[in-house]
């Protein structure tokens, strides 16, 4: 099943989780340490309370920071953010989620040292891989296991859901430190 086919059929919380993932991972970009948006991760389990969410997401925002961001993939980074829906109503999470789905995938387009094909990260999104670069298609696995977990565990799936997260959190930041190296 395409990313696009498997955002379509999320439910809220998958959808949530999907767009907390990218942005999650995005993290680097931002400024943020490894644990900056757990407390966003906790709120989305079955425990959590409904307001849990929008305080939460108003903390993360206070402490990243996203001022002076200049290049392209910081600016994507920080749209993500900004982005993101108070609630988890439907159509606001599911609008947000496929927005994080392709800033995501931008960006780690635009950080990737290799050339992808694709005119546009829409083909990778409908399933078409052929040509894509090492970082994107990484990425594109990312969000594609998010989305199966949640969907066939529920809530249950949110560790791993985090783990694949951690992981692209961890290869980004390396790429952005090698990247302000030989800037530097």
């Amino acid at each position: 099943m395409s990313l696009v086919e498997l955002i379509a059929q999320a439910d809220e919380r998958g959808l949530a989780a999907s767009g907390l993932a990218c942005l999650d991972r995005c993290v680097p970009l931002l400024g943020g340490d490894d644990e900056i948006l757990r407390p966003l991760w906790a709120s989305l389990t079955d425990g959590a309370g409904a307001g849990e969410w929008g305080e939460r997401l108003e903390q993360a925002r206070g402490k990243l920071d996203v001022a002076g961001a200049e290049d392209e993939a910081a600016l994507l980074a920080h749209r993500m953010l900004e982005a993101a829906p108070a609630g988890w109503a439907a159509a606001e999470v599911r609008l947000w989620a496929d927005a994080c789905s392709v800033a995501s995938l931008q960006i780690h387009r635009l950080l990737d040292t290799a050339e992808d094909e694709a005119s546009s990260v829409a083909a990778r999104r409908e399933g078409r891989t052929e040509g894509m670069s090492p970082l994107v298609a990484a990425e594109l696995r990312r969000q594609i296991v998010v989305l199966e977990v949640l969907a066939g565990h529920g809530s249950a799936g949110l560790r791993r859901a985090l783990e694949v997260s951690t992981e692209g959190r961890r290869v980004l930041r390396a790429v952005v430190s090698r990247r302000i190296r030989k800037q530097g």
